[in-house]
């Protein structure tokens, strides 16, 4: 006897279920309001490095949360695309340091305000308040520290 799917509202109870329809709901969002070839991951790379100029590939991959790999890509696909530069780290010659290019600055500007329009598009039905308790409760199911 096949097992019956969950109803969507069923669904609904599950936390994860919440978040990963939520991402969906992000991502459908952001390409439609900000772009299709720059990411939202890439975007927050660009903000971390115009806040800290010259952090390595390591300390950046701290900041977004992503493991050696993915920040490794992400760097290459990000210099390759004339977004970010690496240079030789003077301190420790096995590492690069990033820096925005100016084309990664223009960028970072040009997409702001349309970030900034996604934020306001997926919270248009919450209060203040409600934003921040969102934002609040999303961290506490991140693991310490993050």
């Amino acid at each position: 006897m096949p097992t019956k799917q969950p109803e969507p509202e069923a669904l609904s109870r599950f936390t994860g279920s919440l978040v990963r329809r939520a991402q969906q709901r992000h991502v459908s969002v952001w390409l439609n309001e900000v772009s299709a070839e720059i990411t939202s991951v890439q975007y927050a790379a660009l903000e971390i490095l115009q806040r800290k100029p010259g952090v390595n590939q390591r300390q950046l991959g701290d900041e977004l949360d992503v493991d050696r790999s993915t920040i490794a890509d992400l760097v290459a696909r990000m210099v390759r695309n004339e977004l970010i530069k690496r240079s030789d780290d003077p301190v420790d010659k096995r590492s690069y340091v990033l820096f925005l290019t100016p084309s990664g600055k223009k960028q970072l500007a040009a997409l702001r305000p349309r970030v900034e329009e996604v934020e306001r598009i997926l919270t248009a039905r919450l209060t203040q308040a409600e934003r921040m308790e969102l934002r609040r409760l999303l961290s506490a199911l991140l693991p310490l520290g993050e």
